[in-house]
C-alpha cells in the first residue's frame, strides 16, 4: 500500500507534472484579476500559464519524464483554464456569447462521448487531431488578444482579436465534426488505453 502511494507521489513530483499543476493553480488568480478589471495582471498571468504549458511538454521530452498521468493532466489543465476564461470574459462582455457556447458545447460533447465509449467498450484513447490542436491554439491566441485589447487600442490588436475569435468559431466546428468522424470510424475497433483528445 505504501509502495503504491510512493509511486503515485513520484508521478506528481516530476517537473512536467508540477508545471501542469502550477498552471491549474494559476486559474483562480487569473480569474480574480479579470473580474477585478486588472487586465495587465491578467495578461501577465496568462502568459505565465502559456509558458508553463510550453515548458512541461519540452521537459517531458528532454528529461524523458512522460507519464500516463501527465498525458491526461495536461489537456485537462488546458481545458480547465481556457473554458474558465471564456466564461469569465463572456461575463465581462469581452467575448461574444456565441463563441463561448460553441467552445463549451464542443468540450462537453467530447467528454460525454468519451465517457459513453469508455463505459460501453472500455475505449479511452483518442489521438489529438490536427483541427483539435489548431482549435486549442486559436483559443489561446483569442484569449491573449482579448486581454491585450483591454490594455491597448492599437488597430493591429483589434484586428488580431477579430481574426482569432473567428478562427476559434471555425475550428471549434471543424474539430467537432472531425472528432465525430473519428469516433464513427473507430467505434467498432478493439479498445486501447491512452489519453483523450484535446
Amino acid at each position: 500500500m505504501n509502495e503504491d502511494l510512493n509511486v503515485r507521489l513520484r508521478l506528481f513530483r516530476t517537473a512536467p507534472n508540477l508545471l501542469t499543476l502550477l498552471r491549474i493553480c494559476l486559474a483562480p488568480f487569473l480569474v480574480a484579476a479579470i473580474l477585478g478589471d486588472d487586465y495587465a495582471l491578467g495578461f501577465g498571468l496568462f502568459l505565465a500559464a502559456g509558458l508553463t504549458d510550453a515548458l512541461d511538454g519540452a521537459l517531458a521530452r528532454i528529461l524523458k519524464q512522460r507519464t500516463m498521468l501527465g498525458q491526461y493532466l495536461d489537456p485537462v489543465a488546458d481545458k480547465l483554464l481556457l473554458s474558465t476564461l471564456f466564461l469569465v470574459l463572456m461575463e465581462k462582455g469581452l467575448i461574444p456569447t456565441t463563441v463561448t457556447v460553441l467552445v463549451l458545447g464542443r468540450d462537453v460533447a467530447i467528454l460525454l462521448v468519451a465517457a459513453i465509449l469508455y463505459a460501453a467498450v472500455g475505449r479511452r484513447e483518442f489521438v489529438p487531431s490536427f483541427f483539435g490542436k489548431a482549435n486549442t491554439l486559436a483559443q489561446i491566441c483569442a484569449v491573449a488578444a482579448v486581454l491585450l485589447h483591454q490594455l491597448t487600442a492599437a488597430r493591429w490588436v483589434a484586428i488580431v482579436r477579430t481574426i482569432t475569435l473567428d478562427a476559434t468559431i471555425v475550428l471549434t466546428v471543424a474539430s467537432g465534426l472531425q472528432y465525430a468522424w473519428i469516433v464513427s470510424r473507430r467505434h467498432s475497433s478493439p479498445p486501447a488505453n491512452g489519453p483523450t483528445t484535446r
